[in-house]
């Protein structure tokens, strides 16, 4: 036998801290001596670099001061002499490219002519002075020898090849260098002058000219440098690319700065401009250096480490000495990220080199310690693959540690309780059917204790019937089994009465008692544990009889304890399901046989479609190739065609029967031609009244009668005409229904008051206007406001939300009776087809609203869309053919196939198959149904089981249904 020793004997090997903070030590303290270092050399290469930019630009400028100090020592041609100019322009040029600070270097003579040679360094420039491609060069002359004052400008390339001469008089007319600031400053100092900034005359931009005077002469050599030119410099010389540049003047504003997206002046109402401090401008970090410049103007230090707008900058200001007395100084300010980007990537690399020994440290120690823990680490695993269900792992590690081996025998007895019990939950769980639930849960339970049979009795009606049977060797159904009353003397009955397990031993007469067929020798049972199935109220629900060969130990019976309650549960859940099922089934009749009930134009309409769509379904779920070889329905699909067909129309119960009735145009709740009759008696009155007083005074009886006769007949056939116009038969052409309006002028005399005695509803649309003074004349037909019925303001729009796409008359009804009796086919108004046509959003709106469980959420778009068409032209959402379901396309052929072929529909006749399929086939071509679903309702014969079933004989002639498929697609012509 194995020594096993305690565990602590096996973790005293991991103590390891002493060497994971010596390592934390010692990284801390060379991170600190590393991170002063890093900032030293930091300060030291800004300070170098403030140095070296300072002397860059001193250099720039000079180059200025240079080109005009060699100038104005240079023999320079008289003022009028061109081709002097012309020879000098190389040595010009030169000048011009020996900085790239340098704008343009001039001469102003003292007689006010004047040359300048001008480098144009982009394309913003060529627009400028509007020169041609390939310019690089202008030579801009001023001579004012000739009267008046000539200006030219010579446009050259980089050979000082001349592309265009163009005279410029304007330019002479406003320039004289002789006024200009340059000229006479360096005339009066007698020496080279840096000038303040100003704006150049002819680019605009601002700058400053360094210009020197020529000896014993009224000539002044000038050169022109600009601020843009300046900011370039400095955002080339920029140590890292995110650095900030700047020179600043002895008063504080900015002459140039590298920052291109910000300007370093402002343009001023009159012209002028303003040169911009540091603080003034938009950058997170130029409060901060303003206010060290201004510190370092007070002699404090000059460069360090600052935290400006947020961020770490290392600064630097140096002085920068120029020509022309030009005092500068230079201002640095460098990211601390990008400055110190490879001193912390050193620094990153080392302290990824100490973690990866710690890492590697520790990784020896947990390999050390994963060696000796493996077997609690493989029962821990063990034990979570238990909590997840998972029954796979091996429990035993032949481990040496005695706990550990204890504790792998009690998981192991633990997981083979758990697995039984769990397997048994959900293998009944999985079962749909209610009779197989019961065999099933009687099996896996004798199964899962070794029981060599059993019977599952359920109460019903104060009875325990047989719902179960499982007997070695018989084949028996639970009928056979005799079922007990609650209260008799039985094992079943005494266990669920004490509701508590009840055992005991099975002799000839306990089995002829239970029921049970006679023992097989000689190995036939002979113990009986009941088992009482209660649910959580205390209900009973039945007994479990479990047989076996001996008696039942405690293991067993404890599992079977735990176990009822859940079989009890499962029971009870299942029978509450049925319940709710066939209660929700009476419900969904029930609505439909209202519906049906409702009116006679729709009797057995709500039982034919459901049936006429699943057997196209079927239909479809048959096909084994073909467009619908992958459709099916599993059992919840069923149940959702079979709820969504049914209630397909359920809408229409919120529909006024005087809509769906309406026979005639005037009716409402009732026939309005009964007004109108009465109408045209009192005219027959009126006008035999008139003739008896036209004979009483006087006029010749003969004649009287004869008129009278024929305005009775004028009136007899009038009213037939309106009544013929009532009956909506024929179709209402314009000649029509002008005759109608024509009739509708006559006039009757009303002489009461007809605003008394009627509803509240219908004062309120006569108080609209007026009530005219009595008697009035009516018009005979008339559209009055009080017919008019308007839709009640809605504060919410009952239907948002639920995407319908069909045009809302403005009106609720309109009752008018020349509106109505104008309709021009049918009885229906535009108000009374949508009240009709709004079912269908009802439909929506109610299922909706239905609390669906989730297999059955798709009801209400099968349902509400069997009046859409393919083409989207349908309603209420106008979807087309893809944004219907299959099933929904199959509801609208069924509905539209039903309503076609209906026999109980008072007013129309009931169409025969050949008519049926003829119209159908027209609404395939005009795209209103789905022409794949048609041809499989054709081919499936579908069509015709559906006929013999609800079509009367005389409907079903002889059809061809090849005359309403569509055509073969045309075979491609063989080549010869």
């Amino acid at each position: 036998m194995r020594w096993r020793w305690p565990i602590h004997i096996h973790l005293s090997t991991l103590f390891v801290v002493v060497f994971v903070l010596s390592a934390l030590a010692i990284g801390l303290q060379r991170y600190r001596s590393t991170t002063a270092t890093m900032i030293g050399h930091a300060q030291d290469r800004i300070s170098s670099a403030s140095r070296e930019a300072g002397l860059e630009l001193a250099r720039g400028i000079e180059s200025a001061s240079l080109a005009a100090n060699m100038l104005s020592r240079s023999r320079l041609p008289p003022p009028q002499s061109q081709q002097s100019v012309t020879e000098l322009l190389p040595l010009l040029k030169q000048a011009l490219r020996s900085s790239e600070a340098l704008e343009a270097v001039f001469v102003g003579y003292g007689s006010g002519d004047m040359f300048l040679v001008r480098r144009l360094r982009n394309e913003g420039q060529l627009k400028l002075f509007e020169a041609p491609e390939g310019t690089r060069y202008i030579l801009q002359t001023i001579n004012r020898a000739a009267a008046p004052a000539q200006g030219h400008f010579s446009f050259m390339d980089e050979e000082l090849n001349s592309l265009r001469e163009e005279e410029r008089p304007a330019y002479a007319q406003g320039y004289d260098p002789r006024s200009r600031g340059w000229y006479r400053e360096a005339f009066r100092a007698g020496q080279t002058v840096a000038g303040k900034p100003y704006v150049f005359f002819t680019t605009k931009q601002v700058g400053l000219t360094i210009s020197a005077p020529v000896e014993n002469s009224r000539t002044v050599v000038g050169a022109d440098v600009s601020v843009e030119s300046l900011g370039a410099m400095l955002k080339q010389l920029r140590i890292t690319p995110g650095s900030y540049m700047a020179l600043v003047l002895p008063d504080g504003q900015l002459l140039a700065h590298s920052d291109a997206a910000n300007a370093v002046y402002t343009v001023q109402p009159d012209g002028g401009f303003r040169l911009l401090t540091l603080a003034q401008l938009p950058l997170p970090f130029a409060a901060g250096l303003d206010a060290k410049l201004q510190a370092s103007a007070q002699g404090e230090p000059q460069r360090g480490v600052e935290d400006l707008g947020g961020q770490l900058w290392h600064t630097a200001i140096t002085g920068v000495k120029a020509p022309g007395g030009l005092d500068l100084r230079l201002i640095i300010a460098v990211p601390d990220q990008e400055l110190m980007a490879d001193a912390h990537a050193q620094r990153r690399q080392e302290i990824a080199w100490n973690a990866l020994a710690v890492v590697l440290a520790a990784l020896l120690v947990v390999w050390l310690s994963r060696r000796i823990a493996r077997p609690i680490r493989h029962v821990a695993e063990v034990a979570r693959k238990i909590q997840r269900f998972d029954f796979s792992a091996q429990s035993r590690s032949n481990t040496i540690i005695r706990e550990v081996h204890e504790l792998e025998e009690t998981i192991d007895s633990m997981k083979l309780t758990i697995r039984r019990f769990l397997n048994l939950s959900e293998t009944v769980s999985s079962e749909q059917n209610f009779d197989k639930l019961l065999q099933l849960l009687l099996s896996e339970t004798c199964a899962a204790v070794k029981a060599e049979g059993g019977v599952l009795y359920l109460a019903d009606h104060g009875q325990l019937r047989p719902g179960a049977v499982l007997l070695p060797g018989q084949d028996l159904s639970p009928q056979a089994l005799p079922a007990f009353a609650l209260t008799e003397d039985s094992l079943p009955v005494r266990a669920l009465s004490a509701l508590q397990t009840v055992q005991q031993p099975l002799d000839p007469a306990s089995r002829q008692a239970l029921g049970l067929p006679a023992a097989q020798a000689p190995s036939g049972p002979g113990h009986a544990l009941a088992v009482p199935l209660v649910t959580r109220k205390g209900e009973p629900v039945g007994c479990l009889l479990l047989l076996g060969e001996a008696a039942f130990d405690v293991g067993p019976i404890t599992f079977v304890r735990a176990l009822s309650g859940t079989a009890a549960s499962t029971l009870e859940t299942r029978e509450l399901i049925h319940s709710q099922k066939e209660l929700f089934e009476a419900f969904i009749r029930l609505i439909a046989g209202a519906i049906d009930s409702k009116s006679p134009y729709t009797g057995g309409h709500c039982e034919r479609v459901p049936e006429l769509t699943k057997m196209l379904a079927r239909a479809a779920c048959e096909q084994t190739e073909g467009r619908w070889r992958d459709f099916d329905l599993d059992e919840n699909g069923w149940e959702a065609v079979h709820v969504a067909a049914w209630l397909h129309d359920c809408g229409k119960i919120t529909t006024p029967e005087f809509v769906v009735d309406k026979a005639t145009k005037l009716e409402c709740i009732y026939d309005r031609i009964h007004e109108v009759r009465m109408r045209f008696e009192v005219l027959k009155r009126d006008a035999q009244i008139q003739a008896l007083r036209d004979q009483l005074a006087g006029q010749d009886a003969e004649t009287v009668q004869q008129r009278l006769r024929d305005e009775l007949a004028q009136l007899d056939a009038d009213f037939a005409f309106v009544c013929v116009c009532n009956e909506g038969g024929e179709f209402m052409a314009p000649e029509k229904v002008e005759r109608l309006r024509a009739i509708a002028a006559r006039t009757w005399l009303r002489t009461l008051d007809d605003r008394m005695g009627i509803s509240s509803e219908e004062l309120q649309r006569k108080n609209r206007s007026a009530a005219p003074p009595l008697p009035v004349e009516e018009a005979l037909l008339a559209d009055k406001p009080e017919h008019r019925v308007e839709r009640s303001p809605e504060t919410v729009d009952p239907f948002a939300g639920l995407g319908i796409q069909m045009a809302k008359p403005a009106l609720l009804y309109d009752k008018g009776e020349l509106h109505n009796l104008s309709i021009s086919r049918g009885t229906l108004t535009e108000e009374d087809r949508y009240k009709i046509n709004e079912h269908i959003i009802q439909t929506i709106r109610m299922l909706a609203n239905l609390p669906f469980p989730k297999h059955l959420r798709e009801v209400p778009e099968i349902a509400g869309g069997h009046h859409e068409k393919m083409d989207g032209t349908g309603y209420p959402k106008r979807l087309q053919g893809a944004q219907m379901s299959p099933v929904a396309r199959m509801m609208a052929i069924a509905d539209i196939f039903e309503a076609l072929t209906a026999s109980d529909r008072p007013y129309k006749k009931a169409k025969t198959l050949a008519e049926s399929l003829r119209i159908m086939k027209f609404m395939v071509k005009d795209q209103h149904i789905d022409p794949d679903l048609f041809e499989l309702f054709l081919r499936s014969g579908v069509w015709q089981d559906y006929a013999q079933k609800y079509l009367k004989p005389d409907q079903i002639d002889a059809v061809r249904i090849e005359d309403y498929l569509p055509p073969p697609p045309a075979e491609s012509p063989v080549a010869a």
